[in-house]
């Protein structure tokens, strides 16, 4: 279809790769691990390999990054601004999203330390790949190919045996890669989300099947249409995710000092320290949307629209605008309307859990427990990944 961003061989290969998704959708994270095990080594190689391909083919690294800007100034400087914050967009998924993969390590620390060098490390390689790659086009063919799977296009429109391999693998990474994100990022995190929200009627597995169909009738193809509707989408992301992770930091951090009530947060009991106000916690809400609306006039800037200068730069820093203004506002609704099962000095579980408790008995008493389980020590042995522990199977 004209102006949908795609045609008809790319929509039957989306829709051949949504499908093929579905069925690891259905397996718990730690089922499918292996998955992300071969992911793991197999998209690396694949991704040097492409990177060093691209180099030869421009005959050196040299005349590629020796290509002279085109900006200078202050617009030079809001450029770089505005690729950090498409950066940091790529992974505020992963910021929010962090607790539905960091529930698994069995301390604290092992979530911490391994994620403190494999982000960083890994998009820092990443994006170098990425640009030296889309900036080899330039010396190549003459034109800028921004999207990595089009300049692989060109590399198979040239013919050739060798050719036609070197894509084929190149092209498997991409689609292995993909599938991992699909599942680390959007389907797992969705499935969690939607498990809290009505744990009565869903789990992680169904919450991931109704985030497949969210993602076709979206109708993700016109993203990929232009450069300009990708950035603007990650920009988009950002002004929503920049909220949610001001208002869980700021909770955490600053207003309960890491203090947790870990059997209450199982309950749903009316006098519980989480039920706030009739089961809404309307402080976090509020801040949410304050985080939202400082970004909401450039947002209708960058999609067309007449608006402020100011509000074009205080846009081109969404991700710290709305993380700064989500957590502050955030505190002081904590300040003049305190929550409950919270600390004045630090005071974090951690590593000290030994015990888990979350069950009680028919009374309203939040004294004694009728059960106690020993913590787990993996995530196979509690098993509340796909909610079948406590919500039913499938």
């Amino acid at each position: 279809m004209e102006g949908s961003g795609t045609n008809t061989r790319d929509f039957v290969s989306f829709f051949l790769f949504w499908l093929c998704s579905l069925p690891a959708i259905w397996f718990p994270v730690h089922k499918i691990r292996h998955l992300f095990t071969v992911k793991a080594y197999f998209v690396p190689f694949a991704g040097l390999a492409f990177f060093i391909w691209a180099i030869v083919r421009a005959h050196g690294i040299g005349p590629i990054v020796k290509q002279r800007g085109t900006l200078t100034g202050s617009a030079h400087a809001w450029q770089v601004i505005k690729g950090i914050m498409s950066s940091i967009a790529n992974f505020a998924t992963l910021v929010v999203n962090d607790p539905d993969f960091a529930r698994f390590a069995r301390k604290p620390r092992d979530a911490f330390w391994s994620q403190l060098f494999t982000i960083p490390i890994g998009f820092a390689v990443t994006s170098f790949i990425g640009i030296i790659v889309s900036s080899s086009s330039i010396v190549i063919y003459g034109q800028p190919i921004w999207s990595p799977l089009d300049l692989l296009t060109r590399f198979l429109d040239e013919g050739g045996s060798a050719q036609r391999f070197g894509v084929f693998i190149i092209a498997t990474a991409f689609a292995l890669a993909q599938l991992g994100t699909n599942i680390a990022a959007n389907s797992v995190s969705a499935g969690t989300d939607m498990t809290a929200l009505l744990p009565k009627y869903l789990n992680i597995r169904r919450g991931g099947y109704i985030c497949a169909l969210v993602g076709l009738v979206m109708c993700p193809w016109n993203l990929l249409s232009t450069t300009n509707n990708f950035t603007t989408y990650l920009s988009a992301y950002s002004v929503f995710l920049s909220s949610i992770a001001g208002v869980i930091i700021c909770d955490y951090y600053w207003v309960r000092k890491g203090y947790l009530q870990t059997r209450d947060l199982y309950s749903a009991k009316r006098d519980g320290p989480y039920f706030y106000t009739f089961g809404v916690h309307w402080r976090g809400y509020a801040a949410y949307i304050a985080g939202i609306l400082i970004n909401v006039v450039g947002f209708a800037g960058a999609v067309g629209n007449s608006v402020p200068a100011g509000a074009t730069y205080i846009y081109n820093l969404n991700f710290f605008c709305g993380f700064i203004v989500s957590s502050s506002v955030y505190f002081i609704l904590c300040r003049f309307f305190p929550i409950p099962a919270t600390s004045d000095t630090w005071l974090e579980v951690g590593d000290d859990v030994r015990n888990l408790s979350v069950a009680y008995d028919n009374s309203d008493s939040y004294e004694e427990p009728v059960m106690t389980q020993q913590f787990a020590k993996d995530a196979e042995v509690l098993d509340l990944e796909a909610g079948d522990t406590m919500k039913g199977n499938f």
